[in-house]
């Protein structure tokens, strides 16, 4: 991420237009949308493992620049989510149907 959203939810938005990916907490997901809240799924072996965020906490979300990820508490614990915009969905479909 070289240029940095003023906002997490700015990120966000570019990422789901662009089919980007997340990281959170370690997990990659494909799996996540932003409509009055923020939802994120990914598997962790064979758990299922959902968040959900609040608009209210996605924009008092902080950058840390020196890891280039998002901080945000979910009202129990801090997460950190990374928005991988080199990596899409689109780009794996694409590459399977070249194959």
């Amino acid at each position: 991420m070289t240029d940095t959203p003023e906002t997490l939810r700015t990120a966000l938005h570019t990422a789901l237009t662009s089919h980007s990916m997340l990281q959170i907490d370690g997990l990659h997901s494909y799996e996540f949308r932003l409509d009055e809240m923020l939802q994120i799924e990914s598997m962790d072996g064979r758990e299922r493992k959902v968040w959900r965020f609040s608009l209210a906490q996605i924009d008092s979300a902080e950058f840390d620049s020196e890891l280039q990820s998002w901080v945000i508490n979910d009202g129990n614990a801090d997460h950190r989510i990374v928005v991988l915009s080199g990596f899409s969905a689109r780009d794996e479909d694409e590459e399977g149907e070249q194959g």
